[in-house]
């Protein structure tokens, strides 16, 4: 009997594979059934080889060793996952498996990794490739029906391997140049270093704006109120209030507008991860660990999507989807909603996957067993749904201007004539408890007005300051990367922006783990060291312009319309041109990410300042000896910590009060004063003195 054997990206995923093909028998690695073999990676199972593995020198990192350019590439399984590899690849080297179906991540990701595994393990057999959407059970039994041969995923292959090298080669080379030039690990990458230099000149506009002062004269009469432009000195502001005082205001002119607001798109990954974070604080890599889950549980279709379009053919699915929603959400019960389902379809803006939406199973399944989190970010997708094929919605602004002591006033109404998707958008937020800090919209509804009216009003003076930009959070950020150098892209480039909506989460988490960035509640913020390394860097590695230019060339390298080789070469050549240009920086330069020393004291023996080190305290003049540890046996055995504050006691009074020192006689605790005994030899003593 001959087997096909089928390669899922994680466990989970090759359970529920062979669940839907009949593969129920569980073996050691794989499950194995009905002429199937099902094993999975554990995410990236092979990995490029590290720069020492290429030559023993590169183990230390020197100036003269680079550029780092391996030629040619090598590759290793991470000890952690040789176990997982070494049955994979006995499966396909196993003469009774004659085909192979690749099922790993339908996208660039994934289809690196099947082929690492595939190579690294010398397999020759042929392979199919299974893309799929969603991990429903008819989802799988069709997409196994219409397997397509993996040679149709070759460009895409070369886009993902190109990408993955030109990573390696800018942040190996880049991260050890400037890393030995400032005797810091200055961590440096492709997307990674241009959204810190956004989040950097953003700080830099906040730190730099000066505040204003202006003021605005208000005249009303009832309920109607009507406001000035800015005025910027209060003896102005108050020559014109006093000048209405009493006056009359003439309705100048009266303008109506109906105006149509279309309803929103689906979401793709890059706009669910910016509401969820403006709704719910959900960081970036949380909405997506969220969304993998629901996946991965049969609830949502594939996160990792740049569509927010379903294709031609789901129109029936959609329909259908939007029925049961209907009577499953809470929020939309009583809707009345004609579902205008044509609007979300097109297949030419669906490229590798389409919009995310919940599944048929979740709307049989709801929202039963799952986490909070995971139920308001589904909520979150079907309030999306229903709003992008609802009605548009329809309103009529009103704007009047007035005119009083020879001066223009304005008054601006609004009212709604069609709720439309507005109605179930305002639906669902009224169900969220206070976690976003969304502003309602208030409706002014202006009284009945007719141009040459008169009224008689009173006037008030209110004071204002202008606003500094605000600092990024998740949410503008994301934006922000998306929209990157897309000015000096050409009109056509399909993909614009800093990285891409599967990896610009573990960019944002990498910045913040370095310590390059911190949160501040919502807030993004640079730190001392990220504002540094962002001026330091040149902007070759800081532009988001020049790493958006990456983008055109690897999407159409994916289409197999570009030279995967003519993009490595250049690739290569920037690398040389930057370790050139960057051979030396100035002395002062050099100190420039070192830690500030903090001072404890003086130096009880020669007067200097005193420091804390990581294991000690220690004078800061290199003739003199006199260091205190911090593991002194004085403080351990009595179950002490030796902290800044004690020693900073016995650096400046020669002794400290300490509390709950144990006893390994009594076994009990005391208070006592300890007392500095220095004799001026290789290590400092300390006495105790016991407290009454």
């Amino acid at each position: 009997m001959s087997f096909q054997l089928v390669i899922a990206e994680k466990p989970s995923v090759a359970r529920s594979i062979a669940t839907v093909i009949g593969a129920d028998e569980k073996q050691n690695g794989y499950w194995q059934g009905d002429g199937y073999l099902v094993s999975w990676c554990i995410g990236h199972l092979v990995s490029f080889a590290e720069a020492g593995q290429y030559d023993e020198k590169y183990c230390n990192w020197k100036y003269e060793d680079l550029p780092i350019l391996p030629q040619p590439w090598q590759f290793i399984v991470p000890d952690e996952k040789k176990q997982q590899f070494e049955i994979v690849r006995s499966l396909l080297n196993r003469p009774d498996v004659d085909s192979v179906t690749a099922a790993t991540d339908a996208g660039r990701e994934g289809e690196l990794i099947f082929r690492f595994v595939y190579q690294m393990a010398g397999c020759t057999k042929p392979v199919k490739r299974l893309w799929i959407s969603s991990m429903e059970d008819a989802a799988i039994r069709e997409g196994f029906a219409n397997l397509r041969p993996d040679s149709d995923y070759d460009a895409l292959y070369q886009s993902a391997l190109c990408r993955a090298k030109a990573d390696w080669l800018v942040g190996i080379n880049a991260t050890r140049l400037f890393s030995v030039l400032y005797h810091k690990t200055l961590t440096v990458g492709r997307v990674q270093t241009p959204t810190l230099k956004m989040l950097v000149d953003r700080d830099a506009k906040i730190l730099r704006f000066q505040k204003e002062k202006y003021y605005t004269v208000g005249i009303q009469s009832g309920s109607l109120k009507a406001g000035s432009g800015r005025i910027a000195s209060m003896d102005e502001a108050d020559t014109l209030k006093n000048a209405c005082a009493g006056a009359s205001a003439i309705c100048s002119s009266v303008k109506r507008e109906k105006k149509t607001e279309q309803p929103p798109k689906l979401y793709d990954l890059t706009t669910l991860q910016r509401e969820a974070n403006r709704l719910f604080g959900f960081t970036a890599k949380q909405t997506l660990d969220y969304a993998q889950q629901l996946y991965e549980k049969k609830l949502l279709t594939y996160p990792r999507t740049d569509s927010q379009y379903l294709t031609e053919d789901m129109g029936q699915t959609a329909q259908h989807l939007v029925s049961d929603l209907l009577g499953l959400l809470p929020f939309a019960q009583g809707l009345a909603l004609t579902a205008e389902v044509g609007r979300v379809l097109n297949s030419k803006k669906v490229s590798d996957h389409h919009a995310i939406i919940p599944t048929s199973e979740f709307a049989k399944q709801g929202f039963t067993g799952l986490a909070e989190s995971e139920c308001k970010l589904l909520n979150l997708v079907c309030s999306k749904l229903l709003c992008a094929i609802a009605a548009p919605h329809e309103y009529e602004t009103v704007t009047a201007v007035f005119s009083c002591a020879g001066n223009e006033f304005t008054a601006k109404g609004k009212t709604v004539l069609v709720p439309g998707w507005k109605e179930i958008d305002q639906r669902f937020r009224s169900t969220l408890k206070a976690d976003g800090e969304e502003e309602t919209e208030t409706l002014n509804t202006l009284p009945e007005l007719t141009e040459g009216q008169s009224y008689s009003v009173v006037s008030d003076i209110s004071e204002h300051f202008t606003s500094p930009p605000k600092a990024y959070t998740e949410d503008t950020l994301l934006s922000a990367m998306e929209r990157a150098g897309a000015e000096d892209m050409p009109e056509n480039a399909e993909r614009k922006g800093l990285g891409t909506p599967a990896t610009r989460a573990a960019i944002l988490e990498k910045l913040v783990q370095m310590g390059f960035v911190q949160r501040k509640g919502k807030q993004l913020v640079p730190t001392k060291d990220g504002i540094n390394l962002a001026v330091v860097l040149p902007e070759s590695l800081t532009s988001p312009a020049l790493t958006a230019e990456w983008d055109n060339p690897l999407t159409e390298t994916a289409k197999g319309n570009a030279d995967a080789d003519e993009f490595m070469a250049e690739i290569e050549a920037q690398v040389r041109r930057l370790v050139k240009t960057y051979s030396c920086i100035s002395a002062d330069k050099q100190n420039l990410f070192q830690s500030e020393r903090v001072i404890i004291g003086k130096c009880p023996r020669c007067g200097e300042n005193v420091y804390e080190g990581k294991k000690n305290f220690y004078c800061g003049n290199r003739s003199c000896q006199f260091v205190m540890w911090k593991n002194d046996r004085f403080f351990e055995q009595p179950k002490q910590a030796f902290t800044p504050k004690i020693a900073a006691a016995l650096l400046k009074n020669g002794k400290a009060q300490v509390k709950a020192l144990y006893s390994e006689k009594s076994g009990k605790t005391y208070d006592a004063t300890v007392l500095l005994a220095d004799t001026g030899g290789k290590f400092v003593n300390y006495r105790v003195e016991r407290n009454e």
